[in-house]
């Protein structure tokens, strides 16, 4: 097939497997960019990549659409506050905090942090953030830190009143939060990268191991464990942690932060993180955002209590809250409570899914995922943390078809 050609240049250049994101995808950015540089076909698209720096970079740039928006994943922001405190009075004044954002976009995320470590009473002397990301354009519109409507989502804004400044349709972050970011263009799999070992507190990397191939999430993970101070704590998306188990990683232990260390030296967690500006998450949970990371430690939280069973919808909203504060028993018991008065939801059998995969127990977790995706075939979570534990158990081939179908959900959930 012509289209493989591109697809090992994808794999080998940046280490996407094409198949977690569809082949659609790529297909359509090879037409897209075919027609910008009046190609006559693939054979002579193909000569010109070969030829052009520039153009390689347009096909990964036509290829990587971001999705970003300040405070995503509000906990782990909070956790980090808390986190960052503890560190720097460790390191009393010896240096600043160090904190990486990769891939860091658009920049959203490394301003997040500032913003958050602002928020939380630190010096703007006591840290620094660095954002990489493999599109320089990205990394351009960073810099201009000027931002639209789709960069603040959810009801919670009080910090865009602290931290931006109106500008017509958009606003623009205060020149305090962007002194503490340095953002830049570069790859994970830059030999370059190796002259920073051991130089972050904390790393932020998400959504990005789900996209390789199981090769290449080692070869990333193992960059940034390197990357990542001894001590120090990787922040990851919420479908990545039964990954980073496997490579020898454990959460923190705190609810919601998808927060990790190396399973022979972690930190304690912060009991009660500082104050810091952040979204709550919404109940019931919006698409594409998880319940709960994975293996959060049990929470001996007192019941909540308990709703009329006639309410379908305030039973759901309470069975989030529940995941979402960590609160497992008491999800779990809740789930089956909506199970016996309901018809079958798929939410509530990705819940289910969710909190046996927490506990390890990955034969009721895939259980419970597969009954979610017989109810909603294209359930995105399901699909993918399904994917993850299939991985784990050796089975590529199912893991890979999952991704591809939750790589087209993802899509037409957008659309």
């Amino acid at each position: 097939m012509s289209e493989q050609r591109f697809f090992r240049f994808l794999q080998e250049r940046i280490g996407l497997d094409v198949e977690s994101v569809g082949a659609a995808m790529v297909e359509r950015a090879l037409r897209q960019r075919c027609t910008l540089v009046q190609a006559a076909d693939l054979d002579d698209y193909w000569l010109r990549l070969q030829q052009s720096g520039d153009e390689q970079q347009a096909l990964i740039e036509a290829v990587i659409v971001p999705e970003t928006w300040f405070f995503r994943y509000p906990e782990s922001f909070t956790a980090l506050a808390g986190l960052a405190h503890k560190r720097a009075a460790e390191l009393a004044g010896a240096r600043p905090l160090r904190i990486l954002s990769l891939p860091c976009s658009t920049g959203e995320e490394p301003y997040s942090i500032a913003m958050a470590l602002l928020d939380a009473g630190l010096s703007p002397g006591a840290f620094r953030v660095d954002g990489i990301d493999i599109s320089p354009s990205s990394v351009a519109k960073g810099e201009q830190a000027l931002y639209g409507r789709n960069s603040f989502r959810g009801s919670e804004l009080a910090f865009r009143e602290r931290h931006f400044s109106p500008s017509g349709d958009t606003h623009r972050l205060d020149e305090r939060v962007r002194q503490q970011v340095s953002l830049q263009a570069g790859n994970v799999l830059d030999p370059a990268l190796k002259a920073r070992e051991g130089l972050y507190d904390f790393v932020f990397c998400r959504n990005l191991l789900i996209y390789f191939d199981v090769p290449t999430q080692q070869r990333v993970f193992e960059v940034l464990k390197r990357l990542i101070h001894a001590q120090g704590v990787l922040f990851i998306g919420p479908a990545e942690g039964s990954l980073l188990a496997r490579l020898g990683m454990r959460p923190l232990g705190i609810a919601q932060s998808f927060a990790y260390v190396r399973q022979d030296d972690a930190p304690r967690p912060v009991a009660k993180p500082l104050p810091v500006a952040r979204q709550p998450v919404a109940a019931p949970l919006p698409p594409r955002v998880v319940a709960l990371p994975p293996r959060v430690a049990r929470s001996s939280a007192v019941p909540a209590t308990p709703v009329p069973a006639q309410d379908e919808a305030q039973l759901l909203a309470l069975i989030a809250r529940q995941a979402n504060a960590g609160e497992n028993r008491q999800a779990r018991a809740d789930c089956e409570r909506y199970l016996r008065q309901f018809a079958p939801k798929a939410q509530v059998y990705y819940w289910l899914g969710l909190l046996s995969d927490t506990e390890g127990d990955a034969a009721q977790a895939i259980t419970h995922y597969r009954k979610a995706l017989y109810l909603e075939p294209q359930h995105p979570e399901a699909l993918m943390h399904l994917a993850m534990l299939l991985a784990a158990q050796g089975d590529e081939a199912g893991a890979r078809r999952l991704q591809e179908r939750a790589a087209r959900a993802g899509r037409e959930s957008e659309r």
